[in-house]
């Protein structure tokens, strides 16, 4: 099923040592376009983003934003520099040798010496394996989003082409009344004007006033563009471009329709399809 380019997903997910959040923006777009906002620290996986992008999506311009909000001391170990601790102590014993009646030394006051206490690093690989993973869990909201949106728009595009089909189905049994109504037209202008006209002139004016409105051949292409439209639809690779081609075809007959017109009822025939032809358009610019 068609996918729209237009979509929105949101995850977040909070751990030990705090929160990520993925936001993914998508818009339409010519080609793919992804950009990414991340911290400075995690750049190096945007090559591997970039390949997971590749690999579910054609067309459109995404935004990509990663925040990671860490948690100041929430359930995370403090280490001690043991070795740190063993200087101090050395250093304290040294001097208490020099002094008399020296106190004795408070852990909590060692404690508070700079590089002491050590709160421990966030392991650089499960930072990174948990960005990828939640960023997989965000596109693939993405993708929902973007086919959900993808299924409304087949279902606005089959009722253009329905109403294209009827209009043509329309067209097809007026075409003998409006010949045979220019054809009296015509006879009555003669005899109004009192003129003696051979009848063989008279059949072959009326006879190319025939070719002039035979649209025979446009309603069959209309028929055909429809019928591709449709199948088109069915197809599950990137179809944008294909539709927005068959868009111009459907809108070359509609104004080769236009132009051999002869009466109002075929004008606005031509200008209804032409409406619907520009419906379907502005719809297929968002699907990928």
């Amino acid at each position: 099923m068609p996918r729209s380019m237009t979509g929105f997903a949101r995850t977040s997910q909070q751990f030990d040592w705090g929160t990520l959040t993925w936001e993914i923006r998508s818009v339409n777009h010519r080609y793919l376009e992804p950009a990414f906002r991340l911290p400075d620290d995690l750049r190096e996986i945007e090559p591997h983003l970039r390949e997971r992008i590749r690999k579910s999506l054609h067309r459109g311009k995404l935004e990509m934003s990663l925040t990671v909000q860490k948690e100041e001391g929430a359930d995370q170990a403090l280490g001690i520099n043991l070795p740190r601790v063993r200087q101090l102590a050395e250093a304290a014993h040294t001097i208490g040798n020099e002094l008399h009646d020296a106190a004795p030394i408070n852990p909590l006051e060692v404690l508070r010496w700079p590089g002491v206490l050590q709160q421990a690093e966030l392991n650089r690989e499960t930072l990174i394996e948990a960005a990828l993973a939640l960023f997989d869990q965000t596109l693939k909201q993405l993708l929902e989003h973007r086919t959900r949106e993808g299924g409304e728009l087949v279902q606005f595009i089959h009722q253009r082409l329905d109403s294209i089909s009827a209009e043509v189905v329309k067209l097809r049994e007026r075409l003998p009344e409006i010949l045979t109504a220019q054809r009296e037209k015509l006879q009555s202008k003669i005899e109004a004007l009192k003129v003696d006209l051979d009848p063989e002139r008279l059949e072959q004016e009326i006879t190319l006033l025939a070719q002039k409105a035979d649209v025979d051949e446009e309603l069959d292409r209309l028929d055909t563009h429809v019928a591709e439209v449709k199948h088109t639809l069915t197809q599950k690779n990137s179809l944008g471009r294909r539709l927005d081609f068959l868009m111009q075809e459907l809108n070359r007959e509609a104004n080769t329709l236009s132009s051999k017109a002869i009466v109002a009822d075929t004008t606005q025939s031509a200008v209804e399809l032409k409406v619907l032809i520009e419906q379907m358009r502005e719809q297929i610019q968002n699907i990928e």
